[in-house]
C-alpha cells in the first residue's frame, strides 16, 4: 500500500474535523456519553471494524475519551487505510 503525499494527506484531514497529524499518524480523541462503559463499547465497535479491515489502530481509553491514532505500520507512515479507518471510527462514534 502507497504512502499518502503529503498534499493528500491535509486534504484529507480538512474534511475529517478533529483530526489530526502527529508524525507519521493520524490521530484524534473521541469524547464519548456513557463515561468509561460508553468509551468501552465505542473500542469493540471499532475493534470489529478493524478486524474486517485488517488494520489496527493504536487505542488509550481515558474515562469518557479515546484517543485513536492510525499509521500503516508495514508502509511506514499513513496510507488510504489509516483514512478509510478513521472515517469508520468517526461513524461508530456518532452513532
Amino acid at each position: 500500500m502507497p504512502l499518502l503525499a503529503s498534499d493528500e494527506i491535509d486534504r484529507a484531514l480538512a474534511g475529517m474535523p478533529g483530526w489530526g497529524r502527529r508524525g507519521e499518524a493520524i490521530v484524534r480523541e473521541f469524547k464519548l456519553d456513557g463515561g468509561f462503559m460508553g468509551s468501552v463499547g465505542f473500542v469493540n465497535r471499532l475493534a470489529v471494524a478493524a478486524e474486517i479491515a485488517d488494520h489496527h489502530p493504536d487505542l488509550v481509553i481515558s474515562w469518557d475519551r479515546v484517543t485513536v491514532t492510525l499509521s500503516t505500520h508495514s508502509a511506514g507512515g499513513i496510507t488510504d487505510k489509516d483514512v478509510a479507518l478513521a472515517g469508520e471510527a468517526d461513524r461508530l462514534a456518532a452513532g
